[in-house]
Parts: structure tokens; sequence; C-alpha cells
């Protein structure tokens, strides 16, 4: 009996959950139409995901948001979910812009949105195209632009911190701006990777004091493994580089 109540009140959740996000999903999307101006777009954006995640009973617990730098920087998380996205989108200045994998691009309603709060998007499987990204990133960088890495690339549903790629690190380094670690917990356990219907738990984001090195391959180098540590030391979960 105990079991299949529980069953009922996770499908609910989970159905109460797809709602509101494809409510105010589709609402964002609309006004993003119309609205001019990328700093009112991104506004809007995190002023979406913040009632979104109120309204399913997920708003982030944060620790250590003023040691975010005010000037420009890039940020770095592990990446365990779908929601990693929104939880940052929410919790972040609307300054921030993100690097996500190409295949977002074509999602219906998702990829038009994140083009319309000016994402960048970088392709692992064609080395033209995510060269093309990558300069992109790097004038982002250079113009001293705040970006948003998952270095990790992707996620999996298996517990663990994977292998960090170097492009956060080497356009911070080229930018001459701070990297901010910051450590994602619980939404792996709500939403994890080929699971569809969210259940209930706590999310805690811890930001870390930043870190900022010269602007060579080395020091981008340096840099990663300060940034990697990090958060492997607050995440709680296996190397598995």
């Amino acid at each position: 009996m105990y079991n299949w109540l529980k069953r009922v009140i996770f499908a609910v959740y989970g159905l109460w959950v797809w709602l509101v996000f494809i409510v105010f999903g589709s609402a964002v999307t609309l006004l993003l139409v119309i609205l001019p101006g990328i700093g009112a777009r991104r506004e809007l954006t995190r002023s979406g995901a913040i009632i979104a995640l109120a309204l399913s009973g997920l708003r982030p617990r944060i620790t250590g948001l003023e040691l975010l730098p005010d000037e420009p920087g890039v940020v770095v998380a592990n990446h365990a979910s779908y929601l990693d996205g929104i939880v940052m989108t929410a919790i972040l200045p609307a300054r921030f812009q993100y690097v996500v994998k190409q295949e977002m691009s074509s999602v219906p309603g998702a990829g038009y949105m994140l083009k319309r709060i000016g994402t960048q998007f970088v392709s692992r499987a064609h080395a033209q195209s995510s060269a093309g990204g990558a300069r992109r990133i790097m004038k982002a960088a250079k113009n001293q632009q705040s970006i948003v890495f998952f270095p990790e690339g992707t996620f999996v549903a298996e517990p663990g911190l994977k292998k960090f790629h170097s492009g956060a690190f080497i356009s911070a380094a080229s930018g001459g701006m701070p990297v901010t670690p910051i450590i994602i917990h619980g939404t792996r356990k709500i939403l994890p990777a080929q699971q569809w219907f969210a259940r209930p738990g706590r999310i805690d984001v811890i930001l870390k004091p930043a870190h900022r090195i010269g602007a060579d391959a080395e020091d981008a180098k340096q840099l990663k493994l300060l940034c990697r540590q990090s958060i492997l030391a607050e995440l709680n979960e296996p190397d598995t580089a």
C-alpha cells in the first residue's frame, strides 16, 4: 500500500513539474520573440527560471553567492541533469551567457530560447564547427563577457565528476578573467539522465572562491586543475576522469 501511494505521489509531482515548465517555458519563449535587447531577454529568462523552480518546490539553497566577482568572469560547474542550466540561470546575474552542446540548438522551444539569450553552441562531433564555436567563445572572453561552462560537456545517470574539457580555462586565461567553481548538489537525484519525470528533492548550490592565473597554455592547465579540485572537494562524488 505504501509503495503504491509513493508511486502515485511521484507521478503526480512529475506531471506537475512538467506542467510548470511547459507553461513558463512557453510564456517566456513567446515574450522572447518580441522583447528587444539581449539584456532584457536574459532578465526575463532568469525570472522565469526562478518562478518555475519555486513552483516546483525546487528553489535552490545557495551558499557563497557573495564570492562571485562583480567584474566579468567565467563560471564552471559540475553537470548532472538538464535542471543544471535552469538552476544556474536562476542564481546567476543576467550578464552571463552560456556555452552548451550544439544538439540543444535543435530542441523545439528550448533551442530558440537559448539563441535569443545569446547562448554559444559548440559541437564535439565536427571539428570545423567546433573550431568556429571556440573562436566565438574566445572572442566573447576577450571582450570581457561573462560566460558559464559545464566543462564535463555532458552528463550521465551515474554519480561522478568526469574529465574537464579545456575551453573554459583557455578562454578565461586569454581574457584575463577570474574563474568561479560552482558545485550543484541534488539535480542528479531529482532528474537524472534517461528519466522523464522529476522527483521531489533538494538542490544545493555552493560557490567557491574565484581563481585567476596568467594568460598562457600552462596557466590554463593549472586553472583547470585548481577548479576541478575545488569542485571535487565539495561534490561528494567519485572522480571518474
